[in-house]
């Protein structure tokens, strides 16, 4: 994920002096590559999902003839991953490895005219930028920065390199009182003193240097002195910061608060910092939502980025904004796409930005006239795109996915849609796997609206047996039930095990427009728990649904619906599974780490006796309905999520247990709010399936 830091490994045998080439052919220490695993049975399993590679960083050489990309591979028995580099031709041949190593080679783009790819790796203890031929040859480090390089974007030129790295922020205790060194104690003094996963003490922060081909030099902090977070934690990138065409400018995302004031608003902005003078100008000011991700056009004319209105508002539509560089105008371009823009890209000749947006429960790619502020779709079909790259003048390089299929690269036609797959690289596990049907269908909610279902079959399904069903909760709260792929809440690995999965696009999610998507905020309890009945009712009037066994699983806002389902499903559910869930609201209030969020869906303060949205909210709180629990249920939870303490897993099992319910907990000391080592990931999946197929698959009598 964005959020994930690199696993850093040292390794002697890589160790490298200043422009040194490597070969690195001979490595004594073997490598986590592509694995070999056999499937028995023709069934998704969790040694199967941990087994694929996963696609990274993709880019294209100035020529458009080859494209370098990454795939990170896991080692079950080793607890651990590597990620490698591949180099292959634009249409997809002559695919071929360039990097055998036991380092993290990271972040891979073109660099010298395309006659070298620039990567990050941990060959010498710390993540440095290295080069090397496209052939595989003549590995060389190019710096020794005194920290960990987290990202880098090289200069149009060349002749200069951006790249983030970690400034210290706050005072130790130790610093404080130097006669107490092994004092353990933290003082804390405001908020946002814990973020997602981490106690905070530094800053990420964007960094220019003069680069000659062999190295850099002239080093300087964009925003020396600066207390704040170029990109923003914790799921901010490189992708926040670009150059312009002339190299002599960089523009970056910041949201220049600390404390109580960065714990309360989403407002952020672009700073357009300028090389020759120094100086840094502000071009969003007057916007007091989120604004991220700038790109300047290919003819230098604009500037485009994705921005979203209201302050505190973190799911608020994003939209696709444009600043013409002489006038100064700025334009909501994307206007008639009521749903978020995501990643984007220039045309050539400036006059068109194509991006990737959810409609439906599909993540298409849409071009958007610049000019006209119009938007038309390329794409369609019952998949997700993610990031995509401009790949001549019509065409563009897409990472694609859908809940059949991880992500591989694919050449997509710009006039027709038409997509050309490039990368095979899961292909033999998927001819050991049979998948599950996927099905959308259109379900009428409570007060007479139109809910898009996705309903996801078993292999091999016979529609005169009966199935355990389960219904997904999704989290975010607002994130989309589209064509997603995920390695832990896998739907074809619950179909796999004979599992009938319910995924509804209820109240909250985008892709249906602005009402749909906002209808969510305050209501925790109202219409989006409505919409789960409506869908798990709905379906399980098929004869095929065994209706006397159905569960409810999800994470997030997803385990918040699981507690909160739990006291109101009349005896709908015979097993629960909340992961990461809110449990009690007040206490998620308090505890958790951004406070915009919680102030805005919540509708602000309990103790706010006279504000009605929160009062409301706060009364649906699922600590509140425990007396009416009888549902056998399991509670995951992990010690480093900050974001949802794992305090409201323990006290959900600790109420379940004292009601006399059947209940379970599984607690990870060592992970956050995502299940990221490849035992743990294992032991959640077979902990997940014993559960259900405990209460939901009855003994044969």
């Amino acid at each position: 994920m964005k959020g994930t830091k690199l696993i850093i490994m040292f390794s002697a045998m890589l160790l490298a002096s200043y422009g040194e080439a490597k070969d690195t052919t001979n490595i004594s220490e073997t490598p986590i590559g592509k694995s070999d695993i056999q499937i028995k049975g023709g069934r998704m399993t969790p040694e199967a999902l941990w087994s694929m590679g996963r696609m990274g960083e993709m880019s294209l050489s100035p020529d458009g003839k080859k494209i370098v990309y990454t795939v990170a591979y896991y080692s079950i028995p080793e607890n651990k991953s590597n990620r490698e580099i591949y180099v292959m031709n634009a249409d997809g041949s002559d695919n071929r490895q360039i990097t055998h190593t036991t380092m993290q080679e990271n972040s891979a783009a073109w660099i010298k005219g395309g006659n070298k790819i620039a990567f990050m790796s941990n060959d010498d203890g710390s993540s440095q930028l290295y080069e090397i031929n496209p052939d595989g040859t003549e590995r060389r480090q190019l710096t020794h920065y005194k920290g960990d390089i987290e990202g880098f974007k090289f200069s149009p030129d060349g002749k200069k390199l951006m790249f983030i790295a970690e400034v210290k922020t706050i005072k130790t205790t130790a610093e404080k009182y130097p006669d107490l060194p092994k004092a353990s104690g933290i003082i804390v003094t405001d908020l946002m003193y814990k973020h997602w996963d981490e106690w905070v003490k530094s800053a990420p922060h964007p960094f220019v240097a003069d680069f000659n081909g062999e190295g850099i030099s002239n080093i300087k902090d964009v925003m020396q002195g600066e207390p704040y977070e170029c990109p923003m934690k914790p799921f901010g990138d490189v992708e926040q910061l670009n150059w312009n065409e002339t190299s002599d400018k960089l523009a970056y995302t910041c949201r220049k608060k600390v404390g109580l004031q960065y714990t309360l608003s989403t407002n952020s902005d672009i700073y357009v910092y300028d090389l020759k003078t120094g100086q840094t100008t502000n071009i969003t000011e007057e916007n007091k939502g989120y604004d991220t991700n700038p790109q300047y056009s290919p003819d230098g004319k604009y500037v485009a980025w994705q921005s979203m209105e209201h302050d505190g508002y973190e799911s608020d539509q994003n939209r696709l904004m444009v600043m013409n560089l002489v006038t100064g105008e700025k334009r909501f371009v994307s206007k008639p796409f009521e749903s978020n823009v995501d990643a984007f890209v220039w045309s050539a000749n400036s006059k068109t930005i194509y991006f990737t947006g959810v409609w439906h429960a599909e993540e298409q790619i849409y071009a958007c006239n610049v000019d006209k502020s119009t938007v038309k779709a390329i794409t369609s079909g019952v998949h997700d795109y993610g990031t995509i790259k401009l790949f001549g003048k019509r065409m563009l390089l897409a990472m694609r996915h859908s809940m059949s299929m991880a992500d591989e690269l694919y050449a997509v036609n710009l006039s027709d849609g038409e997509a050309t797959q490039l990368t095979h690289e899961n292909e033999s596990i998927y001819k050991q796997i049979e998948m599950g049907k996927v099905e959308s269908r259109w379900i009428k909610t409570t007060d007479g609206k139109q809910m898009l279902t996705w309903v996801i079959y078993p292999p091999r399904f016979n529609p005169n047996k009966k199935y355990p069903t389960l219904l997904y909760c999704e989290g975010g709260p607002q994130s989309p039930v589209s064509q997603f792929w995920s390695y832990r809440w896998n739907f074809q690995i619950m179909a796999a095990n004979d599992y009938i999965i319910v995924a509804p696009n209820r109240r909250g999610l985008p892709g249906f427009g602005n009402e749909w998507n906002e209808e969510i905020s305050g209501d925790y309890g109202g219409e989006c728990m409505k919409d789960y009945f409506s869908a798990i009712d709905e379906v399980s009037k098929e004869p095929y649904v065994d209706k006397d066994h159905l569960g409810c699983v999800g994470a997030s806002f997803g385990g918040f619906s699981v507690y909160w389902l739990a006291g109101h499903h009349n005896k709908r559910f015979k097993a629960f599974i909340a992961h990461d869930g809110i449990f009690n609201m007040q206490m998620q209030y308090l505890e958790t780490d951004e406070m915009w969020f919680a102030n805005w869906d919540m509708g602000g303060a309990y103790w706010d006796k006279k504000n009605p949205v929160a009062q409301r909210t706060f009364a649906t709180s699922p600590h509140l309905f425990v007396d009416k629990w009888d549902t056998p249920i399991l509670c995951i939870h992990s010690e480093k999520d900050y974001r949802i303490l794992a305090s409201q897993a323990m006290a959900a099992f600790n109420a379940a247990k004292l009601r006399g319910v059947p209940a379970e907990l599984l607690i990870y000391p060592d992970e956050n709010h995502w299940v990221l080592k490849p035992q743990n990931g294992i032991l959640w999946q077979r902990t997940f399936f014993e559960w259900l197929d405990k209460w939901l698959k009855p003994r044969a009598k």
